[in-house]
């Protein structure tokens, strides 16, 4: 089994939403890391992963449910044994991390 890469984690975070925002956690710019380490409950060639992630705003009340959202989507890939997801402030986010399809979808361009 092939290892699994940041950009298949990435690809499996496009069907991760804000509910208050119809476009995805990675266009968005809310995913700032991604990094792997061997499993440690499983050392199977499985993968832990750990996300750094932000959201658009310190108070936002569906930070746990995009955390779990994210969670449950990584931990889904084969491959990955679990996920541990960080939301950090630091750097605040920005609408300048938009991607340019997000910018699209939301009509800022």
């Amino acid at each position: 089994m092939a290892a699994i890469t940041e950009q298949d984690v990435l690809s499996a975070l496009k069907s991760c939403y804000d509910p208050e925002i119809p476009v995805n956690i990675v266009d968005l710019g809310l995913i700032y890391k991604v990094g792997f380490s061997p499993a440690l409950v499983d050392a199977d060639a499985k993968q832990d992963v750990n996300v750094e992630m932000t959201l658009t705003a310190q108070g936002c009340p569906e930070h746990v449910n995009i955390s779990a959202q994210v969670k449950s989507r990584i931990e889904q890939l084969p491959g990955i044994s679990t996920c541990t997801v960080n939301v950090v402030w630091t750097p605040p986010w920005t609408p300048e991390r938009l991607s340019p399809d997000a910018k699209k979808q939301l009509g800022i361009e």
